[in-house]
């Protein structure tokens, strides 16, 4: 790995995979969130005095959003139109975000279980524009494992 202990990851080299085959380079990945409920309770110490307890309760499914240039891969748009088709059989599967070093070595991957694209917006369009092309996925996941 070319990162030395301390160093931190460059923000520009990352891709997804999904069920574990890179399908895309992203240009940009942004609000891969998750979330968990808070149990609060009180109860009363043996000296007589209130405490208060925080617990973690149950945990939410989460999304994120990512950019692509818009390309012909075929893997990528089947996942999308699988998804707004509703056939979930083919559309859940495990995507990863992947982290990789200045070496493009992998070295932090956010694994989204049961995963599919909720939301598909494309950048516009203008007549003598110069600027590339561009999808915004919205992927719902129901479980992150972050490695």
């Amino acid at each position: 790995m070319s990162l030395q202990p301390g160093d931190a990851l460059a923000s520009h080299n990352f891709g997804l995979q999904i069920d574990g085959v890179m399908v895309e380079y992203l240009q940009e990945v942004s609000g891969l969130s998750v979330e968990q409920d808070v149990i609060e309770y009180q109860q009363v110490s043996a000296d007589g005095k209130p405490v208060i307890k925080k617990m973690p309760g149950v945990r939410k499914a989460g999304e994120c959003t990512v950019t692509r240039g818009m390309t012909e891969s075929t893997a990528f748009t089947a996942w999308i139109n699988d998804s707004i088709a509703g056939n979930m059989g083919a559309a859940r599967k495990n995507a990863t975000i992947m982290m990789m070093d200045y070496q493009n070595n992998p070295v932090k991957r956010y694994n989204m279980r049961n995963a599919w694209c909720s939301k598909v917006e494309t950048s516009g369009v203008k007549a003598g524009d110069t600027s590339a092309l561009t999808e915004q996925v919205t992927i719902t996941f129901e479980e992150l494992v972050i490695e």
